[in-house]
């Protein structure tokens, strides 16, 4: 898209008049490029690599909580108490879309089940046929 409107950029703005930039504003433009889109990108491709799409992906909600809390340690931004609830509600819809607490929930009701049970190896279980 950047080389088809290149073109239009040209006559529009017309980039030979302007003034060059000066090297604290390219120093500046190079270290943006360099470290905030070089190291995301590898960051990325890391985590993708070790816990998966779903749970990189999972990581997108959070941004509208680190704009929130961001803006207010450093604009000085007021919290309302809807602010609060809302980072609460995508705290839970990820807890949900994770899938671990249900997960925990769930090994926990399985221990309590088993404990009512008498204590039996695995292999005694199979061979009577049951599952542990």
């Amino acid at each position: 898209m950047t080389l088809l409107l290149l073109p239009l950029a040209l006559v529009v703005d017309r980039p030979w008049t302007l003034a060059m930039p000066s090297l604290p504003t390219v120093g500046a433009i190079l270290g943006i490029a360099a470290l905030s889109t070089a190291l995301a990108y590898v960051l990325y491709f890391r985590i993708l690599a070790t816990a998966g799409a779903t749970n990189l992906l999972l990581v997108t909600f959070l941004i509208p909580v680190s704009a929130i809390i961001l803006g207010s340690l450093v604009l000085g931004e007021r919290l309302d108490p809807r602010h609060f609830l809302g980072m609460g509600l995508i705290g839970v819809g990820l807890a949900a879309i994770d899938g671990r607490l249900f997960r925990l929930r769930r090994s926990r009701s399985l221990l309590a089940r088993r404990s009512g049970r008498k204590s039996q190896s695995p292999d005694t279980a199979i061979d009577q046929g049951r599952d542990i």
